[in-house]
């Protein structure tokens, strides 16, 4: 095998890929990444099992040469090396080649690497995928899905379901759904589906799949189609493959969380709160569970306030655009609200509670598909 590549289109290509290879894996050819050239140009693909991710780099692309294959072939290199190797290399074009026993050479302007390859044949082959079950979205609402939910999924192997987002999609809308069952988060949208009927359309992907996912999605209106299995998740890209293993079990049906009725509503700024509670937290951090506590206040106010006995208390007094309802004492995790409201991207939210012990829910006040719910915490 032997190639001359523009370096920059390579190094983007292995910083894509290595997204996926694990230093831990029991398989010791996935430490590695395999770098495919034919006719068309190049393919690198990384894997860790769980997540693999294909990189395509043609020949030629809009007049513009980025790859020379002079002899196609195929070869499985050890990624920390390789990917540290063409960072720092001197020149604008890299050339690479393969000898016998995988012997790899690597040389760009003055500089030259010998690295000893792995055999091809033994990396794992990527999932044979059917393409009939299929829906696309939009990269910039993907990388959205994924950023107002995936911050709610569970960091605990308790329950795997829950390290994963719920994606089910029932006419033309996808519904993204995470829980680590003290809060929730919740996204709705259109989506684009080949069929009526999709035959798997309920899944749950694992978050750290969806996080490495929205690291490689540029910020543009480019179509990603979405393919389901029973077992894999396909997102095509342009020139990007990207698969990632479901997780296996049913999800909880959280529909029933939601609270129906509120008997305390209120709308105010998302940025004066966010930054209230921001302030409160610094010395409920000092706490074991970083709670803060909200009061309402009779003229339409409330009043944010944090006690940590060795260190001292703060209180925050924050004006509300509108306020109806019972009074109110209710105690939270600092972290989970800061954590929703972020997620949301909204000038101003509106707040239903159902009491002091109920969970409750934040919505933007113009947008009707998030939805964030956060249980209260007994602070007596």
């Amino acid at each position: 095998m032997k190639f001359v590549m523009n370096r920059d289109q390579l190094v983007d290509s292995v910083q894509d890929v290595m997204k996926a290879v694990s230093t831990r894996t029991t398989i010791p050819i996935l430490t590695g990444i395999k770098i495919e050239a034919h006719e068309d140009g190049v393919t690198l693909t990384g894997s860790d099992s769980d997540i693999s991710i294909e990189r395509f780099i043609p020949a030629e692309e809009d007049g513009y040469e980025h790859v020379e294959v002079e002899k196609p072939g195929s070869i499985v290199l050890q990624a920390r090396f390789f990917s540290e190797i063409v960072k720092k290399l001197p020149d604008s074009k890299i050339e690479l080649e393969v000898s016998e026993r995988f012997a790899t050479r690597i040389r760009s302007g003055s500089s030259e690497f010998n690295l000893n390859g792995l055999d091809p044949q033994e990396y794992p082959r990527l999932p044979e995928v059917q393409e009939n079950n299929k829906f696309s979205v939009q990269a910039d609402l993907l990388k959205t899905l994924i950023r107002q939910t995936v911050f709610a999924v569970s960091t605990s192997e308790t329950r795997p379901i829950l390290t994963g987002v719920n994606w089910h999609i029932e006419n033309g809308e996808l519904n993204c759904v995470a829980t680590d069952s003290h809060r929730l988060a919740s996204r709705v949208a259109t989506v684009e589906a080949t069929s009526e009927e999709l035959e798997f359309s309920n899944v749950v992907i694992p978050g750290k799949s969806l996080t490495e996912l929205s690291k490689i999605l540029d910020d543009s209106s480019e179509l990603i189609d979405i393919v389901l299995t029973e077992s894999q998740v396909l997102f095509k890209a342009k020139n990007i493959l990207f698969f990632s293993r479901l997780l296996d079990g049913n999800y909880p049906d959280t529909s029933k969380l939601i609270p129906n009725e509120s008997k305390t509503e209120m709308v105010i700024s998302s940025k004066e709160f966010l930054q209230a509670i921001d302030r409160a937290s610094l010395l409920a951090k000092e706490g074991r569970n970083n709670v803060v506590k909200l009061s309402t206040l009779d003229d339409g106010e409330i009043e944010i306030s944090s006690n940590s006995p060795e260190i001292g208390r703060v209180f925050e007094h924050v004006s509300t655009e509108s306020f109806e309802g019972d009074e109110l004492k209710i105690s939270f995790s600092a972290k989970y609200m800061m954590d929703a409201l972020k997620a949301m991207d909204c000038s101003e939210v509106h707040i239903q509670f159902t009491g002091a012990m109920r969970p409750f829910v934040l919505t933007p006040l113009e947008e009707k598909t998030i939805k964030q719910l956060i249980l209260p915490v007994r602070t007596y």
